[in-house]
């Protein structure tokens, strides 16, 4: 069985972390190519950009140990297992693990690559700076002088 882990380490407190990652119905939310999730019970179906679904069974989602749990059940994949861990680091960090167990082996890489866009992803949209976002914002804060209140 091939396995892969890809790890980050975001500038955000645990529950923070977890708030998104372990919402199963968030995923497209911060996955790069996944449109769009749809739960039913311990179901859920991803749909990526180019239009393909992949059927997936939730296996734990753990708010104690923030720990999601799920395996893709599509036929081109034999035995799938992923598990998404976040850990508190202290001041406001986290360490956030993705690994996937996968067979057939080189399934693991492919998807291992998208585990670690996904990841970036996530640090990028939590760690945000609002008014890097929006641009009045950015406008507001060049135009005040220094000192100002």
């Amino acid at each position: 069985m091939g396995t892969v882990r890809r790890e980050v380490i975001i500038e955000r407190s645990a529950p923070e972390v977890w708030a998104r990652v372990g919402d199963p119905r968030a995923l497209h939310t911060w996955f790069p190519g996944v449109v769009d999730c749809k739960v039913e019970g311990t179901s859920r179906v991803i749909t990526t950009n180019t239009g393909l679904t992949i059927p997936e069974e939730i296996v734990t989602v753990d708010a104690i140990d923030r720990r999601f749990q799920y395996r893709i059940t599509a036929p081109f994949v034999q035995d799938h297992l992923a598990t998404i861990d976040v850990f508190d680091l202290g001041d406001e960090r986290s360490l956030v693990s993705y690994s996937t167990d996968c067979r057939p082996d080189t399934m693991a890489l492919v998807i291992g690559g998208g585990t670690g866009a996904a990841l970036h992803e996530l640090r990028r949209q939590l760690e945000a700076d609002p008014a890097a976002d929006d641009p009045a914002a950015a406008d507001t804060q060049a135009q005040t002088p220094p000192g100002a209140p």
